[in-house]
């Protein structure tokens, strides 16, 4: 094949700007990156070789070469290597969705404190033009029959390919350092580096290093001798007794799994017993990766059987729900050749499965209970995911709702209440659970819904999260408690309130009847209401519709929502209904009554977060209020 030259992809361009303009700190993760990807290529040749006789098991190393010479770093494995087809699809573009979300990040965060975007996104090789002015790669296909391909880039938005030679499968990475960056041919500084990020790889790291040795000749003398060196102490550390793992052992591990520089909120490390056995290192991660949300984000632990890995994220381990959980799961049952059609029929897969559920509900139980700020942290950036098991996990929804946190009518800003706690502080003839869901925590404290509950010294919590309309609706109830939003439906708090609304009814009938027939098209009726002390009036919603959020979201989803009418609540205590009544006894059929029904309509709207139906009108309407008001 003739040398072959090809454009970067626009996001490669700009991310390899980026790299070599904006990213000076932590340059060294270069390496943990190519070293990562080595084992990951390694990883994938040891499966194949199970199914692919063309495929054999051989002495699995990755090794570092410096050559201070030529000024170039070299990073080898004998993985599975690559085709030209290969090299094309995974070294000239980025296929994953949230690309220019990624690249925004990248350009608004501090990245010199949050290198680990990098490696979270998937795109670790392009590190290497943070050191290095021009990358080749030579690589070569497992069972392939196919010749090498040359690979070579100096990030000036193109790259060439060609055929090449190479005597084996797998992959050589060699970076032509830039000279402020030829630090990283020193013995020292590699070797500190893969002991630093890379200690826990499975296969061996190795280097050729220069000794002094007495030569076995004379022995008075020494000679110097070139020798392999393994830098990293491959051990297993999932394997090995808890005693003898520090914290700072699980945390290095954590942060090469996980592609993270923090530190793990928790670590799980557990060996389950008894008709299948495993053992489970994970971790809960301190920060919220940010494509958690993007389809492709790879969900599950590692899957090894036998120190084997099978798989590097195998999704039929944990539900959607805990995708947060990073780690490894080794098993000692399930055979070397399991597929993925396997699993998802295997029923020591779903024991499992149901183990390490458990054991990360409990852990973030304890979690709650013994380190509540900790945890209080953690449910801001992952509480959000966690819910979702309410709505997919019907067995565990009421274990997975004692873990919620949320702001409330009587805790400070910033502070939380969980379930059993409200429940625990529950007025002594309180039936229902009250909640409100809003956009924001300031949004709610200012809404008319609130009104009754503050003046009867009700605790509301407060629902900020999009999704909370939805995972209240699957939950239900909690400890034999309903969960009611004080948005929908008929409300009364008290037997006298029952008392004054009846009244109201019967005094302000004839102006009922008009209200109603005016807004038919609007509203599915027109009643009074026990929520609203200040304010005159509110939309709610039917015990059996959905509410407007719940409309958003299945809209934004590009679902068909049926349409439904509101039910306009209004205030029998407030002046404006008195002033309505008075004018409608008066004349009812003065246009200026119709008018300002149509303004209270308006107002309920406002109040609910719609806009008017006319808001021309509204304005009109308003204006002329304003003039009469300042010419009396």
């Amino acid at each position: 094949m003739s040398l072959q030259k090809h454009e970067f992809k626009t996001e490669v361009k700009e991310l390899l700007n980026l790299m070599i303009h904006s990213l000076y700190s932590h340059k060294e993760i270069f390496l943990r990156e190519l070293i990562s990807n080595a084992s990951d290529a390694i990883d994938k040749a040891r499966y194949e070789a199970l199914t692919n006789r063309e495929i054999s098991e051989t002495a699995w190393t990755i090794r570092i070469t410096p050559d201070k010479a030529a000024g170039t770093l070299t990073i080898s494995d004998n993985g599975i290597g690559m085709t030209h087809e290969d090299a094309v699809r995974h070294l000239g573009t980025i296929a994953h969705s949230g690309t220019t979300e990624f690249l925004a990040l990248l350009k608004s965060r501090d990245v010199q404190e949050h290198p680990e975007l990098i490696g979270q996104f998937g795109v670790g090789f392009y590190s290497s033009f943070m050191v290095a002015d021009k990358v080749t790669v030579v690589s070569r296909k497992a069972g392939s029959g196919q010749t090498a391909v040359r690979w070579e880039s100096a990030a000036d938005g193109t790259f060439t390919i060609v055929d090449a030679e190479r005597s084996s499968a797998g992959t050589d990475v060699v970076l032509h350092l830039r000279e402020e960056d030829k630090k990283y041919l020193d013995e020292w500084e590699i070797r500190g580096i893969v002991r630093k990020y890379s200690d826990y790889i499975d296969y061996p790291v190795v280097m050729e290093v220069e000794r002094e040795e007495k030569s076995e000749i004379d022995k008075d003398k020494t000679v110097k001798i070139r020798k392999d060196e393994t830098l990293n102490s491959q051990k297993a550390i999932w394997l090995r007794d808890k005693a003898d793992i520090s914290d700072s052992d699980y945390n290095e591990f954590y942060k090469h799994i996980g592609h993270d520089f923090s530190d793990p909120a928790k670590v799980i490390h557990y060996k389950a017993e008894g008709t299948t056995e495993f053992t489970a290192l994970l971790y809960l991660p301190e920060r919220v990766p940010f494509d958690i949300f993007y389809k492709e984000f790879k969900i599950g632990p590692a899957l090894y059987v036998k120190r084997v890995q099978i798989m590097d994220h195998c999704e039929e381990l944990i539900p959607a729900w805990l995708r947060f959980v990073k780690g490894v799961v080794d098993s000692s049952d399930l055979p070397l050749n399991v597929s993925r059609e396997i699993l998802q029929n295997n029923r020591q897969v779903e024991v499992m499965k149901k183990s390490i559920t458990k054991k990360v509900l409990d852990t973030l139980g304890e979690m709650k209970r013994d380190e509540r700020e900790k945890y209080e942290k953690f449910h801001a950036g992952f509480g959000r995911i966690l819910k979702e098991g309410i709505h997919f996990d019907h067995s565990r929804r009421e274990a997975i709702a004692e873990l919620l946190l949320f702001p409330s009518t009587k805790t400070e800003p910033g502070k939380t209440v969980t379930l059993p706690e409200y429940l625990d502080r529950m007025k002594p003839d309180q039936q229902d659970v009250y909640y409100i869901t809003a956009p924001s925590y300031d949004e709610a404290m200012r809404s008319p819904y609130l009104e009754a509950f503050a003046k009867k010294d009700l605790e509301v919590l407060i629902m900020t999260d999009e999704v909370d309309p939805i995972i209240m609706r699957d939950l239900g109830e909690f400890k034999g408690k309903k969960l009611k939003s004080i948005t929908r439906g008929d409300l009364a708090l008290d037997k006298e309130e029952e008392k004054e609304k009846k009244e109201a009814d019967q005094k302000f009938a004839r102006l009922l009847d008009l209200m109603k027939e005016q807004l038919k098209d609007d509203v599915k009726d027109v009643r009074f209401s026990g929520r609203l002390t200040d304010s005159p009036c509110c939309l709610v919603t039917d015990e059996n519709q959905m509410d407007p959020s719940m409309e958003r979201i299945f809209k934004a989803m590009g679902q068909e929502v049926p349409q439904s009418k509101r039910i306009l609540e209004m205030n029998p205590h407030h002046p404006v209904i008195e002033a309505l009544n008075a004018a409608f006894e008066k004349n009812s059929a003065d246009p200026a009554l119709k008018e300002n029904i149509a303004l209270l309509m308006d107002q309920a709207l406002l109040l609910s977060g719609a806009k008017p139906k006319d808001p021309t009108a509204f304005a009109k309407a308003v204006a002329r209020l304003m003039t009469e008001q300042l010419n009396k």
